[in-house]
């Protein structure tokens, strides 16, 4: 069971289900409840996403695709001026960086939005550090290179900079601060769950916000693991040219398909991690996304917790109903409250 924070909201998602549930502005809950459509369908890359390393990066791109699917989803139901026209638009390529995307799920969203999602995400955590590099080697005589250590461990430093300083900053913009509560509420739900807690209201108040596998920590590990691999390796690499700027442009495009197969090797650590949490060293492992967590993990009130329940409820009566109900078309539901989302979906 994974999960993601929406626009008021939360989505949760089984290995065959799939479900968002959003509160409207008066106060109904809105609940999408449908199966999990792999984003990936040819059989070969099926099969790559079972191979260690290999699955991580993929997991990446149809999370990415997917978790802006599901906050479309959430931004057209949720009631307000605040999540309607440009402002809303805007929204989402914000959220799709944040790290709440879930490992599956959701809508297909808009292809413009996804473009613009990646390119400002590479732009953001890959282009600008290095440019940044650059100028500071100008700057300071300092003489470095792409073809040096400290250039790429200078990199990294901004690289992470930037990603803590850009959490920092739109966690002031109110919807996203409302999201981060939604974030909270997604992990008090899940950690229940995982931990064999019955699924009410009582119970999930009492777990914490933390939760090992936060896309939030993943990216982090992403970043992490991309400054020590690119400070060791890409020092390596011949340069292309005598010309600098053509150097320095090349070491930018291969920075960014390195990203997937990066990102893979931070898959296997936080799974592993969530997998053994008393295991030697894990606790260190952890650590930079417990910090993390704190800016973009808040607690939740139990209306949001609420929220967190209907989609957690809906999407383990669809995956508890087998291969027939996986099937089902999409169905969208408008209740009054969680007691009636808990009568219609039974869980056995």
């Amino acid at each position: 069971m994974g999960g993601q924070a929406v626009l008021e909201g939360v989505m949760m998602r089984a290995p065959g289900a799939m479900a968002v549930a959003v509160r409207r502005g008066d106060g109904r809950l809105v609940v999408l409840d449908e199966p999990w459509r792999p984003f990936w369908t040819h059989p070969f890359i099926r099969r790559l996403m079972e191979a260690p390393v290999m699955r991580g990066g993929l997991v990446l791109v149809e999370s990415v695709v997917n978790g802006l699917g599901a906050l479309g989803f959430a931004a057209e139901q949720a009631e307000g001026d605040a999540y309607r026209g440009p402002r809303a638009a805007a929204l989402l390529p914000v959220l799709a960086v944040l790290g709440v995307q879930s490992p599956r799920g959701a809508r297909a969203p808009a292809i413009g939005t996804l473009l613009l999602s990646v390119t400002f995400a590479l732009g953001l955590f890959v282009g600008l550090p290095h440019l940044l590099a650059w100028l500071v080697s100008w700057l300071t005589g300092g003489g470095w290179d792409v073809d040096s250590f400290a250039f790429h461990l200078l990199d990294g430093v901004f690289k992470l900079g930037i990603f803590v300083g850009y959490i920092s900053l739109i966690s002031r913009i109110p919807e996203i601060a409302r999201v981060f509560e939604y974030h909270g509420a997604e992990h008090k739900v899940v950690n229940a769950f995982e931990r064999g807690r019955p699924l009410q209201l009582d119970e999930v108040r009492l777990q914490g916000t933390f939760h090992a596998r936060c896309g939030t920590s993943f990216v982090l590990v992403v970043l992490l693991v991309s400054v020590a691999v690119f400070s060791a390796i890409l020092p390596l690499v011949p340069p292309i040219s005598e010309h600098p700027i053509l150097n320095h442009l090349a070491m930018i495009l291969l920075k960014l398909p390195l990203m997937l197969p990066l990102a893979g090797l931070a898959y296997e650590l936080n799974r592993w991690a969530s997998q053994h949490p008393g295991a030697a060293g894990v606790n260190l492992l952890v650590s930079p996304g417990r910090w993390m967590q704190r800016l973009t993990v808040r607690e939740p009130d139990d209306a949001q917790l609420e929220v967190s329940l209907a989609a957690i409820r809906v999407a383990l009566h669809r995956e508890g109903r087998g291969s027939e109900g996986q099937e089902a078309p999409a169905d969208v539901r408008v209740f009054e409250g969680l007691p009636d989302v808990e009568a219609a979906y039974p869980l056995s």
